[in-house]
């Protein structure tokens, strides 16, 4: 049996301002106050787990630990059948330098894997989200989510981040790099691991 959501506050483990953004919007009509990790001081955990779910339940368990509130969290990334589902939950790791990340470099580096393994097209691929909710009593609920598509090359469009410029989704002729903000939310998987958390925990 999943566990409802109740309470009236929901802490959303995450420093990053435009993920808390979209939370908010998202859980708008449920009339919940929505706190970020960082307004809350709280420390980012070592993600030392091998699945997006386990990186996802680390962050989640820890902040609801911390604060005593249920705690939510993501991890994503994208996985290239080609390259045997590389970077997966690596994906952040590729873009790594001294001076901070480097999507440009960690988008070349995944096409030159390709070209080295001669991969034939299309190089279908997919990004994955992982929501974990988590209470202080240690119970948690798992959300994954995906969209499907392949790796295309040059890089197309401005819009998104990460490797958006990169990913062409099923059923379009263009990249989330490409694609309008608002349109990438709506079908992608985060979108698709929200759809699952909000019907499991608020409807």
């Amino acid at each position: 049996m999943i566990r409802k959501f109740s309470g009236d506050t929901l802490l959303v483990a995450t420093h990053n301002s435009g993920k808390l953004e979209e939370i908010k919007n998202l859980l708008e009509p449920y009339g919940v106050k929505v706190v970020g990790g960082a307004e809350m001081d709280l420390p980012e955990p070592e993600e030392t787990e091998t699945t997006f779910a386990g990186n996802a339940r680390i962050k989640a368990h820890a902040a609801a630990k911390a604060t005593g509130l249920p705690a939510l969290s993501d991890d994503s990334g994208i996985e290239i059948d080609a390259l045997d589902g590389a970077p997966g939950v690596y994906t952040a790791d590729w873009a790594e330098t001294e001076t901070g990340r480097d999507f440009v470099m960690a988008m070349t580096k995944a096409r030159d894997a390709l070209e080295a393994r001669n991969a034939p097209y299309p190089r279908t691929a997919r990004f994955c989200c992982t929501l974990v909710l988590a209470w202080p009593d240690g119970h948690d609920e798992v959300f994954p989510g995906e969209m499907l598509g392949q790796v295309v090359w040059p890089m197309r469009g401005d819009q998104g981040h990460g490797y958006d410029p990169i990913f062409q989704p099923d059923g379009y002729d263009i990249t989330f790099g490409e694609m309008d903000r608002w349109e990438k939310n709506r079908i992608s998987h985060r979108a698709d691991a929200f759809r699952k958390f909000v019907t499991a925990c608020f409807d």
